[in-house]
């Protein structure tokens, strides 16, 4: 069963999971106007092919190891990197180990109505 979002006022840990990462799943956390948070889990090896982002985005790594790359750039991100990336930039994600982090994607704009 998926867990609903966030409700306004809502407090949830975002704290690394530690032994927990085993059975842990990425999951919304937050679908809002402006923006969609999300806790991304993925396992040692794993990974997410070569994406694109329509918003802004920000990722937090809470734990593991996880290779982010962009055209230009490959970065290592460890527990406590952040990394800004502007809307429409391809990357793509391999886990080195075990890892969780915070993906903000910022959502404002994007689906205003037409006048």
């Amino acid at each position: 069963m998926a867990r609903p979002h966030l409700r306004p006022g809502e407090v949830v840990s975002v704290l690394p999971l530690g032994e927990r990462i085993a059975g842990a799943r990425t999951a919304a956390l937050l679908k809002a106007e402006q923006l969609e948070i999300v806790r991304l889990v993925l396992h040692s090896g794993k990974s997410l092919r070569e994406h694109r982002v329509d918003g802004e985005i920000t990722v937090l790594c809470l734990e593991g190891l996880i290779e982010f790359s962009t055209p230009e750039a490959v970065h290592r991100l460890a527990a406590g990197d952040f990394l800004h990336l502007p809307a429409g930039t391809p990357h793509a994600l391999r886990a080195e180990a075990d890892a969780s982090a915070l993906l903000t994607i910022c959502i404002a704009g994007l689906h205003r109505p037409a006048r």
